[in-house]
């Protein structure tokens, strides 16, 4: 017997046949005799009518009374699958964030959790009840309901996984695991039976939707066990109940892989837009009056690329934003001009960065020669470069995602089963 926490995304809970689908899977792990926490997201688009009312209220709202009315699609979706549950025979509860308690900070609308008391959930596991967890939502220091931001139905899952330590936190999504690249773009990609924590954060955080990357985080610093499932594969199906190799792509620690590829997989971020400062002076203080300006305004930057003066005087500051954010850089910028010291902006939309991510890359020498070889003989030019110890992201044309993709994930052998 062990002690599992199953995640269901808004794909899989969409209507009530889906909730009933998902029954089944919850249900399977019961009748194999695990304690069983389940972590819901709202009915797919719930969402995001929710928060098309609360903008329609008032353009300029309460972050506190947007938590409350966004948070009800997973407070609903819980009580559902706890009533199809009953329904089937076993016995379920839902509970919401602040019930439990999830406490977080005082963020709302983008709060972090920061503690989880889950000894009245593991006392309810020795009654053979099961969890239903409205996920996505805790409560806040000042006693209301605090949302985690898009995407937080999985970070709340890995959350309650390592609050009642289970062995294993099973994420369930439209997806049957994670995939060497996007297979939209790739045919031949080839789903991973395992990937590490740091090759998974650094595929989330640069382009891969299948996990959200503060989920990743929380999962490799408290050592949970992942597993990115499909919920649409019959529950029945062979091999669904195999506690220790079911299908999907199981995240983990590193020694955990035996075979490591040197290239993992390939990534990609549409939308990016590129920012250059021209002339700006070249003096001790003059990035951070740059970047310190732009992180308030919780502006992402990424690729920054610094071109070295010859004289000495100035020098030309170029990096990257997303493209949603450059009306709002730009503004930050040309307010803050005379602190920042340059004489002219410019700025181009339309730019994708791909990225070649591996933990093999750390003792292996030439795979950014490769990868450069690679876009070289198919005429795309690279416009700027950044790499870590196992990740090589490129900014290219957006006009080349597909043909770059296609050829780093051929290079490196990817599709190769």
């Amino acid at each position: 017997m062990a002690r599992i926490v199953l995640k269901f995304g808004g794909t899989s809970v969409a209507d009530i046949d889906r909730i009933k689908n998902v029954a089944r899977h919850v249900k399977r792990e019961v009748d194999a005799g695990h304690d069983v926490a389940v972590v819901v997201s709202a009915m797919s688009g719930k969402t995001n009518e929710l928060v098309g009312w609360c903008r329609a209220a008032s353009p300029i709202h309460d972050a506190r009374e947007y938590d409350a009315v966004v948070a009800s699609g997973e407070q609903v979706t819980a009580g559902l699958l706890a009533i199809t549950l009953q329904a089937m025979g076993v016995n379920a509860r839902s509970w919401q964030g602040w019930q439990i308690a999830i406490r977080t900070d005082g963020a709302h609308g983008a709060a972090r959790i920061q503690e989880i008391d889950a000894a009245e959930i593991v006392r309810r596991f020795g009654e053979g009840q099961v969890a239903v967890i409205a996920g996505f939502q805790g409560i806040a220091p000042d006693n209301r309901i605090a949302t985690l931001g898009r995407g937080g139905s999985d970070t709340s899952a890995v959350a309650v996984a390592a609050a009642i330590k289970a062995d294993r936190c099973d994420i369930y999504t439209d997806v049957d695991g994670v995939y060497t690249t996007d297979p939209r773009i790739e045919p031949k990609a080839r789903r991973m039976s395992r990937i590490s924590f740091e090759e998974m954060l650094e595929m989330a955080s640069l382009g891969a939707k299948v996990l959200q990357v503060r989920s990743v985080e929380l999962a490799m610093v408290h050592k949970v066990r992942m597993f990115v499932r499909s919920s649409f594969e019959d529950p029945d199906a062979p091999g669904m109940g195999d506690f220790d190799n079911p299908p999907g792509t199981l995240i983990c620690d590193e020694d955990e892989i035996v075979e490591q590829q040197v290239v993992t997989g390939i990534a990609y971020a549409r939308d990016e837009a590129q920012i250059s400062l021209r002339r700006v002076e070249d003096q001790p203080g003059v990035a951070a009056a740059i970047f310190g300006p732009l992180a308030e305004a919780g502006v992402n930057v990424d690729m920054i690329v610094q071109n070295i003066s010859e004289s000495g005087a100035t020098t030309d500051m170029t990096f990257t934003v997303p493209s949603g954010d450059l009306q709002k850089a730009t503004a930050v910028l040309e307010t803050a001009k005379s602190a920042m010291r340059y004489e002219a902006i410019q700025s181009e939309q339309g730019l994708t960065k791909v990225s070649v991510i591996g933990v093999g890359m750390r003792s292996h020498t030439g795979v950014a020669a490769t990868a450069f070889k690679a876009l070289a003989s198919r005429g795309i030019n690279i416009r700027a470069i950044t790499t870590s110890e196992i990740k090589i992201s490129i900014l290219i044309d957006g006009e080349y995602t597909e043909l770059a993709v296609r050829a780093l994930h051929s290079i490196y052998g990817l599709d190769k089963p």
